[in-house]
């Protein structure tokens, strides 16, 4: 059964196992595990990452492109959910006409990107694919009256997804299940599916193909595989899961602007969190965001306390002073790269 479900792609480590198996726990019972609200929404950030992460390591890790538009794909899943929602007001019609509208923009933008570029080299892709999506960024700036330009778009969502809906009057274990609680089900139930849907992806026929054409292009296309279908259909797929997960991303957020869905610091740490976990892997997509949106979270206060904890001693405070947070986050990466060049997985993988 779990092979089935695994797509038989098992962790191969004990220690990978246990910790997949830890954070697959938490974030199904967060709601009842970890108490109060920054808990919750770093819950719903991991879920919506790992996808967003695992739908670029397809791009990356199994296809080997590269690409600096994955972040437009997530934004136009969002703007499709935020500009449907605040135009026809809240509603499960325009969530879905929205989403819906956003996945096949994504969909046709992504086809058309990859059947004018792939034939380029690798790098000149990267190029194209980075003046789209800033061209994209421009846009939705200045499109104020659709978009709600720099200050983006607050809207309403149905009211069985707000905290003031209760689905039970007596509390469950603990808990009081509000719309917030199932709008969190709603995030992880989503995002668990779109990346089962992956995980079978990566390991079928076509994955495999995939990783042939990373291999060696020319090989494939020499042994009678068309490598440009292929790779189009890659980016296409990429793109779809990716605008999903922006339009779960808006659901959860109510608010949709630039910086929050298309700014280029988010493709750098969706770079970071393949790179982390491991490309190649869909395993690496769940490590490597777990890990980067805890450390995003929650290191600033852990270095607060260190540098209370260390105030009689000499330079350790100042060098744990909250502020430098970016730096220590730098200097994991930097770690985590040094001691994990396969990623994580690749190193946990490599010891089993």
């Amino acid at each position: 059964m779990l092979r089935a479900i695994l797509s038989d792609d098992l962790p191969r480590s004990r220690l990978l196992a246990v910790l997949l198996a830890v954070i697959l726990v938490v974030l199904a019972a967060a709601p009842f595990l970890l108490p109060g609200t920054r808990a919750l929404e770093t819950a719903a950030r991991i879920c919506m990452f790992i996808v967003l992460v695992a739908s670029y390591d397809l791009l990356l890790g199994y296809a080997g492109i590269v690409s600096f538009a994955h972040t437009m794909f997530f934004g136009m899943g969002a703007y499709g959910v935020a500009i449907a929602a605040a135009r026809l007001g809240p509603g499960w019609l325009p969530i879905g006409a929205g989403a819906a509208a956003g996945v096949a923009l994504a969909a046709l933008t992504a086809l058309a990107i990859a059947l004018f570029s792939l034939r380029v080299r690798a790098i000149f892709f990267a190029m194209i694919t980075l003046a789209v999506a800033s061209a994209m960024a421009v846009l939705v700036s200045q499109l104020s009256g659709i978009t709600g330009g720099e200050d983006g778009l607050n809207f309403r969502i149905p009211r069985e997804l707000t905290p003031g809906f209760r689905l039970l009057e007596e509390p469950v274990f603990g808990t009081r299940i509000t719309g917030r609680v199932i709008a969190y089900y709603l995030v992880f139930g989503t995002c668990l599916a779109l990346f089962l849907v992956m995980l079978r992806v990566v390991n079928s026929p076509f994955g495999s193909v995939l990783q042939a054409i990373r291999e060696n292009a020319f090989r494939a296309e020499a042994i009678g595989y068309r490598v440009v279908v292929y790779r189009a259909a890659a980016t296409c797929l990429a793109a779809v899961i990716a605008a999903l997960a922006g339009a779960v991303f808006a659901v959860w957020l109510r608010y949709v602007g630039p910086g929050t869905t298309l700014g280029m610091e988010i493709m750098i740490d969706i770079l970071l969190m393949v790179v982390i976990g491991g490309m190649g892997t869909m395993y690496g997509a769940v490590l490597g965001a777990t890990i980067f949106v805890l450390a995003q979270n929650y290191l600033q206060a852990l270095m607060e306390r260190a540098a209370a904890a260390t105030a009689g001693l000499p330079l350790l405070p100042d060098i744990l002073n909250p502020d430098r947070w970016l730096l220590w986050l730098g200097l994991v990466f930097i770690l985590s790269v040094y001691f994990f060049p396969a990623g994580i997985v690749g190193r946990l993988r490599g010891r089993a």
